[in-house]
């Protein structure tokens, strides 16, 4: 049996075979046409024109350069470098009440969202990085502030730093959270009402704020956030929120309901130096609503004299120092200003943090761009730096086509249509003295000087010309 099977071979006939290679091809064929078709369908068609996405060129803004006048590039270099500094310095500049008191909570984003690296190091090295520049930055800006700093990780709140005013103390705390590593999630509610407690001990006078930096997608409450947004408008405490990764309902909320209706106050990130510049922005104090306005209060604030003496105790740190403020009300020696006297509760400050804070009162004018028509001076008034010579072809399309470039590029809100662009001559003028000005100039007055040098200058001369006057008056 086992022999005959061995020996048993199926032979077939020659129409078997025929028959069997004439399927075998026909599936075969099927299959060269189902590939033939497959291909065929990733041609292009014949009235495309465009044809694939990815056989498209890459184009770049930078790659899309104007020449000037001249055939040279450097006119167009030194248009997009004074589009950036314009962009940055133009701002409202109509007069309002503004609070210069501030009272201003700063929360960071610790958990382990601010851990991605999508920006270079990380998240959590730039979040800190951009917190000291605001921390200095604010206290520039607002020397009679008080800021304390707050943090979010593990579904809780921590206190980074106490409510105080000096800078060095909120530095020191923030280069401390360098050597903590992110984790956890965060709970805006936790954090919302820890900034309620903190506060809770601000003048009526003052104005309560909060400015987070969110970089997560969610929170971790234990009751209902409502109910402390609620609290918080009751409490007229307005919160800022600054997000680095996506618009959030809950936050836009937040910020919509503090903030009387205004979704200014929440702004997502788009890179590095956006971050930076949307925390710059609440820098300013804000604008006073009406029923702060309403009601006028007075503030009694001391200006103590400096102690050069031996070494004594500060009231306030309990530190042996050298040198110190002595209070004029109760005689105690603080070691830095401004600060409330610890013994008296007095504010004690120095005449030159009222005239820092007294400039967002009275904001500088935006200086206008001022047409080669009328482009008469060739220096800066303040640098004496030489401006760029009148071309002599002035309505060259070839030299304006740049220039229009950047004025549909660069354009800001409404409330200024004259300021939308970098000026085609280089030159800004004040429109109170008429004197022209070069962009550095323009920056260092708008943003450190907060005075037009020219009619600080002009106002000098008028001075000296009427007591010039006055004394050959005398003399006759």
């Amino acid at each position: 049996m086992v022999e005959s099977d061995i020996d048993y071979i199926e032979k077939l006939s020659s129409s078997d075979v025929s028959l069997f290679e004439e399927e075998r091809g026909e599936k075969k064929g099927k299959k060269e046409r189902k590939k033939h078709k497959n291909r065929i369908s990733l041609v292009p068609k014949s009235n495309s024109v465009s044809g694939y996405s990815w056989e498209k060129a890459y184009h770049r803004s930078w790659d899309v350069v104007q020449e000037d006048q001249q055939g040279s590039l450097t006119t167009t270099l030194i248009q997009i470098t004074q589009a950036g500094k314009r962009k940055r310095i133009i701002r409202d500049t109509i007069p309002l009440q503004r609070g210069i008191i501030r009272y201003l909570v700063l929360i960071l984003d610790l958990s382990s969202a601010m851990a991605k690296r999508d920006m270079i190091p990380s998240r959590f090295l730039v979040e800190i990085d951009h917190a000291c520049a605001f921390v200095l930055e604010y206290f520039e800006q607002n020397p009679l502030g008080q800021l304390s700093i707050l943090g979010m990780r593990d579904g809780r709140s921590m206190l980074i730093s106490y409510q105080g005013g000096s800078p060095h103390e909120h530095l020191i705390a923030l280069k401390r959270l360098k050597q903590m590593d992110p984790s956890g999630d965060v709970s805006l509610q936790n954090a919302l009402e820890m900034s309620r407690t903190v506060l809770y001990s601000a003048p009526k006078h003052a104005t309560k704020e909060v400015l987070l930096i969110f970089g997560s997608l969610m929170s971790l409450d234990p009751g209902d956030i409502h109910e402390t947004i609620d609290a918080l408008v009751d409490d007229k405490i307005r919160v800022y929120m600054v997000g680095l990764s996506a618009s959030v309902s809950i936050c836009r909320k937040i910020c919509k309901e503090t903030n009387a209706g205004d979704e200014s106050s929440y702004g997502i990130v788009l890179n590095e130096q956006h971050f930076k510049d949307l925390l710059m922005q609440f820098v300013i104090p804000p604008a006073l609503r009406k029923s702060y306005e309403s009601s006028g209060t007075l503030i009694m604030m001391g200006f103590p004299s400096k102690l050069v003496e031996e070494e004594t105790l500060c009231s306030c740190h309990s530190n042996v120092i050298k040198e110190g403020y002595l209070c004029p009300r109760c005689y105690s020696n603080v070691c830095s200003l401004p600060i409330n006297c610890p013994n008296c509760d007095l504010t004690l400050i120095m005449s030159t943090h009222l005239a820092r804070s007294y400039h967002h009162l009275f904001p500088l004018k935006n200086w206008v761009e001022v047409p080669w028509e009328e482009a008469i001076s060739t220096h800066c008034y303040a640098c004496l730096i030489p401006f760029p010579e009148k071309p002599k072809e002035l309505n060259s399309d070839l030299f304006y086509n740049s220039m229009n470039h950047f004025k549909e590029k660069n354009r800001t809100d409404s409330f200024s249509t004259m300021h939308n662009s970098v000026s085609i001559s280089f030159r800004y003028a004040c429109s109170d003295c008429h004197k022209h000005f070069c962009i550095d100039c323009d920056v260092f007055a708008h943003e450190i000087l907060f005075e037009c040098i020219g009619c600080q200058t002009t106002l000098k001369y008028k001075e000296d010309e009427s007591a010039d006057t006055s004394v050959l008056l005398d003399k006759t």
